[in-house]
């Protein structure tokens, strides 16, 4: 008597497996851009909110010094480290670097300002 063994073989086709690389791949192109836009924007509004920190903390230090709006001010002058939450100024997380305003009624800006990093 003659016994049958069924000598199939399970596993996936060449095929299959491109089909599901070229899936992965099209979802990698959709998403990374997403991310890159992603983190621009949280560092552009982390950036934001540092300048407003660092001009809360201005204002704060004019007010209780008697200053005008027209007086100047430097990072180190105005002590700003005592007004503000830290032991150093916030950096810019877009790799730009912050300077005071002309004198204590105009903004700090950014570096990245023509990027969007500005109050």
């Amino acid at each position: 008597m003659k016994l049958r063994t069924n000598k199939t073989r399970s596993g996936f086709t060449l095929v299959e497996i491109m089909i599901v690389v070229a899936i992965i791949g099209l979802l990698a192109a959709i998403a990374i851009p997403n991310f890159v836009k992603a983190r621009a924007t949280a560092q552009k509004n982390a950036c934001i909110a540092n300048l407003k920190q660092l001009d809360g903390a201005v204002q704060q230090w004019a007010l209780e010094n008697k200053k005008t709006a027209s007086d100047t001010y430097t990072w180190a002058t105005a002590g700003l480290l005592d007004y503000m939450k830290g032991s150093r100024l916030p950096e810019c997380p877009g790799s730009g670097s912050y300077t005071p305003g002309a004198n204590v009624s105009a903004s700090p800006v950014c570096s990245l300002s023509g990027q969007g990093h500005t109050l």
